[in-house]
């Protein structure tokens, strides 16, 4: 794969006018591994365990379900979910409507170096030599509508429209998200029938839980097989929903032998990824999952990633209930920031950032809060 070089460069490239993939977006290596199907009928047929697990979270043993599925996989499909299919429409046709704009009305709000807000390539694309075949925009929903004045300086009814359908969305799925926290915290045995044991934790996970929102757009593109959307990586947050439209795009990295498994794109479902900040907080019991996106030659690809994750200033370590009796935490205590400085240096190295905030590393003065103090 190609080197982190951590140089940026936001001048734009026109996607629909490309005939073919330069070799700025190029990308070596993408093929090592098989690609199967996912979805529960194909892997049925072929006799493999390779079918995404499917959780309604409406079933009585949903929490089970969760667990299961965050242990062996890291991901899931969510069903039951309660968020209104018109909505989900209508999410999809504004962030359609954004990405349709000229390219100088959205260059108006493109990501400065250092921003984590704005217009551009993926976040992640600024520590790698190559560019990826897809353009994103994010933006925190507590700072919407300030946020979208770049890029609809004069406001108007398209501006209003989509901060409108986003607020809306957010609000479904921060509710979502804690009825999500509250079963993954039903398999670590923190809540138990209507008590909740740990009380403090659920707390302060739940109550400080911050949402970001990351917009992707993956043109077709002439030559998918030396293209890329989303270069392989895990989320570094505690877990993701991925809203994405028919057109598949997100693969699954598995192991033994090593696979990419393409999840289906099943009508009204969200994908759930377990992010970094999960697994150390689970202590590795609910693992992050490494996945990328490819690129489609004939359609274009539309997903939504709503992003949950601690305060900056809060130190994540693992929950007490998460480590076996006689045993020690596997993970050093370590804030977001902290992280997301080490996931750094692990891409230049090509290293792991888990194992570099693993216990076996120096211990580091404790002087933020602790997520479960």
């Amino acid at each position: 794969m190609p080197t982190a070089s951590h140089l940026k460069n936001s001048l734009y490239f026109d996607f629909r006018a490309a005939r073919r993939v330069p070799e700025t977006h190029a990308w070596p290596g993408l093929h090592e591994h098989p690609v199967v199907d996912g979805g529960e009928a194909a892997a049925a047929a072929a006799g493999t365990g390779d079918a995404v697990p499917v959780v309604d979270v409406r079933a009585p043993d949903a929490a089970a379900r969760v667990a299961r599925a965050a242990e062996q996989w890291g991901a899931f499909l969510v069903t039951g979910h309660g968020v209104p299919a018109s909505l989900l429409a209508r999410v999809e046709e504004r962030i359609a409507r954004m990405f349709a704009l000229p390219a100088a009305e959205k260059m108006r709000a493109v990501r400065a170096p250092g921003e984590a807000c704005g217009y551009g390539s993926p976040p992640i694309s600024s520590s790698f030599s190559k560019r990826m075949w897809s353009e994103g925009y994010t933006f925190s929903p507590v700072s919407l509508r300030s946020d979208l004045r770049r890029l609809w300086p004069k406001a108007g009814d398209d501006y209003r429209l989509f901060c409108d359908v986003m607020e809306e969305f957010h609000k479904e799925m921060r509710q979502l998200a804690d009825k999500l926290l509250e079963l993954f915290l039903r398999a670590l045995g923190l809540i138990t029938g209507e008590q909740i044991a740990g009380v403090q934790a659920e707390r302060k996970i739940g109550e400080t839980m911050t949402a970001t929102m990351h917009l992707n757009w993956y043109p077709r593109c002439p030559d998918p097989q030396r293209a890329l959307g989303l270069i392989a990586h895990t989320d570094s947050g505690f877990f993701t929903f991925v809203l994405q439209n028919l057109v598949p795009g997100l693969q699954l990295f598995r192991r033994g032998p090593d696979r990419w498994v393409a999840v289906p794109a099943v009508p009204g479902a969200f994908v759930v990824n377990v992010g970094d900040l999960f697994h150390i907080l689970t202590n590795g019991r609910f693992h992050s999952v490494y996945h990328r996106a490819v690129v489609n030659r004939d359609l274009d690809r539309i997903s939504l990633g709503y992003f949950l994750g601690p305060p900056p200033h809060v130190k994540v370590a693992p929950l007490p209930e998460a480590v076996p009796r006689g045993r020690s935490p596997a993970y050093r205590a370590v804030t977001w920031p902290e992280y997301m400085a080490v996931r750094k240096k692990a891409f230049t190295t090509g290293g792991s950032a888990l194992k570099m905030i693993s216990a076996a590393a120096a211990a580091e003065p404790d002087d933020d809060v602790d997520v479960h103090a």
